[in-house]
């Protein structure tokens, strides 16, 4: 039977080829897409993803951090197309073998290579087994692909602090991982059919349904024109469960350099912004975080300035909903196309370059009649021993934003809020 461990690893790196201009995304084959649905319950991400033979349909949350793909084959669930990956075969890239007492099934089998399950709300790291077997993308069937099986089952408690679906949708069964590990799906996609490694991300609001494209060419030329590009940095230490001393972290970083509320600069110390020999500090993406969390001593900062300005636009502040801290009398806040007439927040990156977070992102209904400033203070320290960035952008912040993420140029491509351009990420798939 599987059990609770807490492991690090070094993933192989991948290397990929470079981006060349290719056709619109409509028209590309080995294109693969999956809707994206939010949870109103943890406000995570999810997609359905079909696994085996026969198909067995899993909701897996969005992970940028993620690793792999693992999910749950618990004791209901078998395939008869699973293959386990032999330890220390070429496909395996670590150097521990697992094994089981049986009965033989896809999680429980002998010399087979070792898998690590991760759920960054959880307090441990799980262990299972590495397998290939049939993964369904939408209607798009593909061979090949390395999963992990992990069976929950085998640890403590259903779904408490000890198990692999801690915090996550009670309808969720795992995480689909798009790291830059070479065992997240965009890098397994690009690699088997030798293209760049590129995929996107359009988070919906609400009930409606968005997208990830986990191979990216090209993006149409009216998507383009709204789209901003800047680089992703590389924070060289590990930041998450899975690390090694000496080995730069899998998650996606972008270079803030100042932030600005409704055109003034918030008055912080750049040390604060950027990434330290530790690790610490430094703007990541994850939608795992339901909305932006601010390291302490830049949330203070920040939240001053911009209760300045709500109460120098006379807005009517109101007892505050834990976890926001600036709450206000929806009646006392106009509306625009962006959502709530709020002040505007800017992320400053390199060149002058902004990524405007406007109302429909920055603000929140937390009940009937209150809208707070969807954006909550970090705290100080780093939450399970990990390494602590002082901005983490949050899922609700990159709701109807799209984004591309070029892994091989090392450069993401942003558009702000897409309602400034009349569409959405549940619409957007009309420029594809």
């Amino acid at each position: 039977m599987a059990s609770s461990i807490a492991i690090h690893f070094m993933l192989l790196s991948i290397a990929l080829s470079s981006i060349h201009s290719l056709s619109a995304l409509s028209h590309v084959p080995n294109t693969f897409t999956l809707g994206i649905k939010k949870d109103q319950e943890t406000n995570l991400f999810y997609a359905s993803v079909g696994i085996g033979t026969p198909r067995h349909n899993f909701n897996l949350v969005i992970d940028l951090a993620g690793e792999n793909l693992w999910y749950d084959c618990d004791t209901h669930y078998n395939s008869s197309s699973y293959t386990p990956i032999s330890c220390r075969s070429k496909r395996c890239p670590e150097d521990i073998c697992v094994s089981c007492d049986g009965p033989f099934k896809p999680g429980c089998t002998n010399n087979t290579c070792h898998a690590t399950a991760s759920n960054p709300l959880a307090n441990s790291i799980f262990g299972g087994e590495l397998g290939d077997d049939i993964v369904f993308l939408s209607k798009q069937k593909i061979s090949g692909l390395l999963t992990s099986c992990i069976e929950v089952d085998g640890f403590s408690s259903f779904r408490n602090n000890d198990s692999a679906l801690f915090h996550l949708p009670k309808t969720s069964k795992g995480v689909l991982g798009l790291s830059k590990s070479q065992l997240a799906l965009p890098a397994q996609l690009a690699l088997a059919n030798n293209l760049p490694h590129k995929f996107s991300l359009c988070l919906p609001s609400s009930n409606n349904l968005g997208f990830t494209n986990l191979l990216v060419r090209e993006q149409p030329q009216e998507v383009s024109k709204f789209l901003q590009t800047t680089p992703l940095i590389v924070n060289p230490v590990s930041t998450g469960p899975i690390s090694v001393a000496g080995v730069p972290s899998n998650e996606y970083f972008i270079d803030v350099k100042a932030v600005k509320i409704d055109g003034h600069v918030v008055n912080l110390k750049p040390s604060l912004l950027s990434i330290d020999n530790k690790g610490n500090g430094g703007t990541k993406i994850s939608p795992m975080s339901p909305f932006t969390e601010l390291q302490s001593s830049v949330y203070k900062t920040f939240i001053r300035d911009f209760l300045k300005n709500a109460s120098d636009r006379r807005l009517k502040r109101v007892a505050s909903v834990p976890p926001f801290e600036a709450c206000f009398d929806s009646s006392s806040v106009g509306n625009s196309a962006s959502g709530f007439a709020m002040p505007t927040i800017d992320l400053v990156l390199p060149g002058g370059m902004e990524w405007k977070i406007h109302g429909a992102n920055s603000m929140v209904m937390a009940k009937k009649n209150v809208a707070c400033l969807a954006i909550v203070d970090g705290g100080k320290e780093p939450k399970m021993s990990f390494v602590k960035a002082s901005i983490v952008i949050g899922g609700y912040q990159l709701q109807d934003n799209l984004l591309v993420f070029d892994v091989a140029s090392s450069k993401l491509s942003f558009s702000s809020s897409l309602l400034l351009h009349n569409t959405s990420c549940s619409h957007s798939r009309m420029l594809f």
